[in-house]
């Protein structure tokens, strides 16, 4: 993509009612559409949504597939992706607004930031789809499933709030099963290593990002993990 492509899409993204955007990671403000201050937090439903609806996130959302196709086929709830691109959320909402999905929003901000911009047990479910790994063992701390994320995640979440995780690589897999298996506070609901050499466990899972077509087509298998955070922060 050129640069004056990602420029030009940064520009329309600020138009977009359905995006909102933190520019400055050291301030936890929030702009919408224009570039207008909002305050959603412990909101978003009720303000943005309108209506009383449970709330899922899709964290590094990219383009927003998995968002758009939940949206589709669950129109009793909400749903916002989440990214730190612009120029990738930016197709996700256009789609969104193309579609008349009322039930979509886009989030652009750092997902260690979520706290800002979420209330305590204002998000139901969270849906982790093939983040980046970070397979040098120096940079664990930045996999979606670290501990350091998974506080992030507690601070936010509902009580005994819904994780799922989707991913082609071996290692993120793994990194997670132990994580979580060594986390008192998380229950693993079920975990499989390759999802499409048998019914597919949860309708959900049929969904596919551009990034697991490519990973399919190079013979990659899906690995998801599903589990349930109980408790809070403010309980520890």
């Amino acid at each position: 993509m050129s640069k004056r492509n990602k420029l030009e899409k940064f520009a329309e993204v600020l138009s977009f009612p359905n995006t909102f955007e933190n520019f400055d990671h050291s301030e936890p403000s929030l702009l919408g559409k224009d570039g207008e201050p909002v305050d959603l937090k412990g909101k978003w439903a009720a303000d943005y949504f309108q209506n009383d609806h449970p709330i899922t996130l899709e964290l590094a959302c990219g383009r927003g597939e998995y968002t758009l196709a939940l949206a589709r086929n669950y129109p009793n709830r909400n749903f916002i992706g989440v990214d730190i691109k612009g120029a990738r959320i930016w197709k996700g909402a256009r789609i969104a607004l193309e579609e008349g999905l009322q039930n979509v929003a886009f989030l652009r901000t750092r997902i260690e930031q979520l706290n800002y911009f979420f209330e305590a047990d204002e998000v139901h479910e969270i849906w982790i789809t093939f983040p980046d790994p970070f397979p040098r063992k120096s940079k664990a701390n930045r996999r979606l499933t670290a501990p350091n994320f998974l506080k992030v995640y507690r601070r936010v979440l509902a009580k005994d709030g819904l994780v799922h995780l989707k991913t082609d690589a071996d290692s993120l897999y793994e990194f997670s099963l132990e994580t979580l298996q060594s986390d008192p506070q998380v229950v693993i609901q079920y975990q499989d290593d390759d999802i499409y050499a048998k019914p597919l466990a949860y309708p959900e899972l049929d969904h596919k990002t551009y990034y697991e077509h490519m990973h399919l087509e190079d013979g990659k298998t899906i690995k998801y993990l599903r589990f349930r955070i109980h408790g809070s922060e403010e309980e520890e």
